[in-house]
């Protein structure tokens, strides 16, 4: 079969086929714009994708570098928090909510924390706001006197070089409490995620 080129065509058939290619040809140019620039306004995720979990009128996302944990008494939640470059032992992230008006106020469980530690230097507290929760943070290192026993009264084993990172959300239902311990270079290696966990507290 012979193949016409445009230039073959009558003139008034021309015209007509040079219009047709400039309309595809901007059709297709739009699209390629429009694929190119796809997802440059989309909600930034979690590093390296992320998970939801929720209790007491509240929601959050945790990395998906985090791994949940089997059932713990009295958490809500446990995520294993992979060791840093080059370290042997990871950190772990729990979570604990006791009901609307139990588990203590921010300062008792503030201090209660503090005293779980022969820091090194002051614990820097903070707090903000973040979908109308307030939000009570610490940031705490030294020596973390850790419970060996299955309840807090059990046996104790210093460990050095730890660090812990805490958060305290008033939730619509009562107080939920975020603790995230192990040793610094893990924690350190897990601040950035810790913080957009913080950052995506949502009323349900």
């Amino acid at each position: 079969m012979k193949m016409i080129t445009i230039l073959e065509l009558p003139m008034n058939c021309r015209t007509i086929a040079a219009a047709l290619f400039l309309v595809c040809s901007s059709t297709l140019s739009s699209c390629s714009k429009q694929e190119g620039t796809s997802g440059q306004n989309q909600i930034p995720v979690l590093t390296q994708g992320s998970q939801s979990d929720s209790v007491a009128g509240i929601t959050w996302r945790v990395s998906g570098r985090w791994t949940p944990g089997p059932a713990r008494q009295m958490r809500v939640a446990t995520y294993g928090i992979p060791a840093a470059h080059g370290g042997k032992e990871g950190s772990e992230c729990s979570v604990y909510y006791f009901g609307p008006s139990d588990g203590g106020d921010v300062e008792a469980n503030m201090t209660r924390w503090i005293g779980q530690f022969e820091p090194t230097g002051d614990p820097v507290r903070s707090s903000k706001t973040v979908d109308g929760m307030k939000i009570h943070l610490i940031d705490l290192s030294g020596v973390y006197i850790a419970s060996t026993g299955p309840m807090m009264g059990g046996p104790k084993e210093r460990k050095e070089g730890y660090r812990m990172l805490a958060a305290i959300v008033e939730g619509p239902e009562g107080s939920v409490f975020f603790k995230t311990t192990g040793p610094a270079a893990s924690i350190a290696a897990a601040e950035r995620e810790f913080n957009e966990l913080v950052g995506s507290f949502s009323k349900m």
